[in-house]
């Protein structure tokens, strides 16, 4: 069966289509408004963030504009790969697996960068004599490398498992580009689902230890600075629904494969839904969590927002607290 599979996927796909042969019907055009607004609110925020020191130095909200940049780059390909698939529209071989390769490195980059994010409220609020250490350009560099390279074991892993089975004429050929078509043998997609799970675990453990330190501290901590650790309890809270839903669409694909072998026209309403609720709806979090919570750079936003018509922040409004 799974051969049999393998055969559907690239011979059929090897059958011309003419672009934008099909109507816009209303589910397409909603995903297409969604991810205007979502990139439209992202290059604002990613804009506000260049133009201010403050923010390019603090690294909380460098790991901010990290998963604005991963966010915004992994909706232009998913909204891309979403056109093709709806027109049946195909491509090399080639070009595919480089697209996959790099939607699922964007996919894992997120949740990744929001541990990181996590991690670093740790240390800001149960030890900030540490703090300073992890604001330096060196220490930011380097973890956004790792953050880089643990993201990117996943996407090559599915590379070697493709270049493991793929043959010549598989290479050549033109495909509706899917990552599912990419490893159709059981065992690898049970070997994707091992490395996502292992992510979900880890993630998971930092996240819910974070959480608890964070905890710890805010009730012990004196009026004066409960309101910090209190906010920062929230934001990690946030990080939990909002790295929650990134790992969902790790489960997504198999649930879908399953599905395709039943009903055509189910398999696209329930894609259609795993795309909005757990693609598009978890990065629209961002936004809310640094974006509007935070009145530091909300204030320095509506500037840039209402194209500098409001009064200009003063150095001294965007100065960020020691927290």
């Amino acid at each position: 069966m799974v051969e049999n599979l393998s055969q559907i996927s690239f011979n059929i796909t090897r059958k011309p289509t003419n672009l934008f042969s099909r109507p816009l019907n209303e589910k397409i055009l909603l995903v297409q408004v969604l991810v205007g607004i979502f990139l439209y609110v992202n290059s604002l925020m990613i804009f506000t963030f260049l133009k201010k020191e403050a923010f390019r130095t603090d690294t909380r909200y460098v790991l901010f504009a990290q998963t604005l940049f991963m966010d915004s780059f992994l909706m232009v390909l998913t909204d891309l790969a979403v056109i093709q698939s709806y027109y049946q529209y195909t491509i090399p071989c080639a070009p595919c697996v480089v697209l996959c390769m790099l939607m699922i490195w964007l996919q894992f980059g997120t949740p990744v960068t929001l541990v990181a994010m996590s991690l670093e409220r740790y240390v800001a609020i149960c030890m900030p004599l540490r703090h300073a250490n992890i604001s330096s350009e060196r220490t930011q560099l380097v973890g956004l490398v790792v953050i880089w390279w643990l993201s990117a074991i996943p996407p090559f892993l599915v590379l070697f498992l493709f270049l493991e089975w793929a043959p010549a004429s598989v290479l050549s050929s033109s495909m509706i580009c899917e990552v599912e078509l990419l490893l159709p043998r059981q065992w690898q997609a049970n070997l994707r689902s091992v490395v996502a799970t292992l992510y979900f675990l880890w993630m998971s453990a930092v996240i819910v230890f974070t959480y608890f330190r964070i905890v710890k501290v805010a009730t012990k901590a004196a009026s004066g600075n409960s309101k910090s650790t209190i906010k920062g309890r929230k934001t990690v809270i946030l990080h939990a629904v909002q790295l929650l839903l990134c790992l969902i669409q790790f489960c997504c694909p198999f649930v879908e494969t399953a599905i395709l072998r039943i009903d055509l026209k189910l398999f696209i309403n329930v894609r259609y839904f795993n795309f909005i609720s757990f693609i598009l709806a978890p990065r629209c979090l961002s936004p809310l969590i640094y974006g509007l919570r935070d009145e530091k750079f909300l204030l320095v936003l509506r500037y840039y927002a209402v194209f500098g018509l409001s009064k200009k922040p003063t150095v001294h409004s965007v100065k960020l607290e020691k927290q």
